[in-house]
C-alpha cells in the first residue's frame, strides 16, 4: 500500500475533481462584484443537492416497488435532512445587502430559478406533476427530455399507494390527479386505517411519517425562498419575467400527497374518524 499522499494514481483533488469544481464559478458581472460569487456558490451547491434528492427518490421508489417499505422510509429521511439543509442554506444569501444584490441582478436576465431543471424532477417524482410546467421547458433540448421522463414515470407517490395496495388496503392510483372522485377517498380511509392502528401498521406508519415530513420541508423551503426573495428584492418581477414573489406565493399550497394532510381532519383520539366518506369503518 503506497504511503498517503505518494500514489500518483488517485488523490483527493482527482477523486472529487477539485479543479474542475472550483473553476466552475464563474461571474457575470465585469468587474466582478464580490457577492455574485455567493449567489453562484449557492445556486450550484442547492443544485448538487438536487442531484443527491434524485438519487435517493429514485433508489425510494424501487425499494417500494419490492415492498421494502422500512428501506425506503430511512431512504426518505434522508432526503428530509438534506432538505433541513436547503432550507438553512437559503439564509446565507441575506447577508448580502439589499442594494448589493441588486449590483449584480440585472446580469442574470432572463435566466431564472423557475428554469432549475432539477427542481422541477424532484417535484415531478415526488409525485407533484404538471403538464404546463413539462411544456415551459420545450426548447431546452437537455431539460425536456429528463422531465418528461420523470412526467411519464411512476412517482413515489404511485409507488408508495401501489406498496399499500399490495399489503391488503383499498389504494387505487389510476386517477391520483383527482381529489374530488372516490378513489381520493379510498387512499384516505388507507391512510386513516395506519394512523389508527399505527403499533400495527408501524412499517406502513414510519413510510407515510417519512412522506409527509418530505412534503413539509420541501413547502417549508418555498416559505424561507419567499421572505428571501422579498428582503431582497421587495415585489419586484422575476429576472425571468415571472410576476416574482407574487407567483412564488401561489406554490405554498402544492403538496405531493394531499391524502397524507388530508386524513388529519378525520381523526380523533377515540379511534373515531369522523370520516364522512361512505363505506369507512375502523378495524382493529
Amino acid at each position: 500500500m503506497a504511503e498517503y499522499g505518494n500514489d500518483s494514481l488517485l488523490s483527493y483533488n482527482k477523486y472529487l475533481r477539485v479543479s474542475d469544481l472550483i473553476n466552475l464559478q464563474q461571474c457575470l458581472s465585469d468587474p466582478a462584484h464580490h457577492d455574485e460569487l455567493l449567489f453562484i456558490t449557492i445556486h450550484q451547491a442547492y443544485e448538487l443537492w438536487f442531484k443527491q434528492i434524485l438519487h435517493e427518490l429514485d433508489a425510494a421508489v424501487r425499494l417500494l416497488e419490492e415492498d421494502r417499505l422500512a428501506s425506503a422510509a430511512r431512504t426518505i429521511s434522508r432526503v428530509v435532512s438534506i432538505e433541513k439543509l436547503l432550507v438553512n442554506q437559503i439564509h446565507i444569501l441575506e447577508s448580502m445587502t439589499p442594494i448589493s444584490f441588486l449590483a449584480f441582478r440585472d446580469e442574470l436576465n432572463p435566466a431564472s430559478g423557475f428554469q432549475s431543471m432539477q427542481f422541477r424532477e424532484i417535484e415531478f417524482t415526488s409525485g407533484l406533476k404538471s403538464e404546463s410546467i413539462l411544456n415551459e421547458f420545450q426548447t431546452d433540448d437537455f431539460a425536456y427530455p429528463r422531465l418528461k421522463s420523470r412526467f411519464t414515470s411512476p412517482s413515489l407517490r404511485d409507488a408508495f399507494f401501489g406498496a399499500l395496495g399490495r399489503r391488503g388496503f383499498d389504494t387505487p392510483i389510476d386517477s391520483l390527479t383527482d381529489q374530488q372522485n372516490s378513489d381520493y377517498h379510498k387512499r384516505i380511509r388507507a391512510v386513516l386505517e395506519i394512523l389508527t392502528h399505527f403499533e400495527h401498521r408501524f412499517e406502513e406508519f414510519q413510510l407515510a411519517e417519512a412522506l409527509i415530513e418530505h412534503d413539509e420541508y420541501f413547502s417549508l423551503w418555498r416559505s424561507h425562498h419567499i421572505k428571501m426573495v422579498e428582503r431582497m428584492v421587495g415585489t419586484k418581477p422575476g429576472t425571468g419575467g415571472s410576476e416574482g414573489v407574487g407567483y412564488l406565493r401561489t406554490t405554498l399550497e402544492k403538496k405531493f400527497y394531499p391524502e397524507l394532510w388530508e386524513a388529519r381532519t378525520y381523526l380523533d383520539s377515540k379511534h373515531t374518524t369522523g370520516c364522512p366518506f361512505a363505506g369507512h369503518t375502523d378495524t382493529e
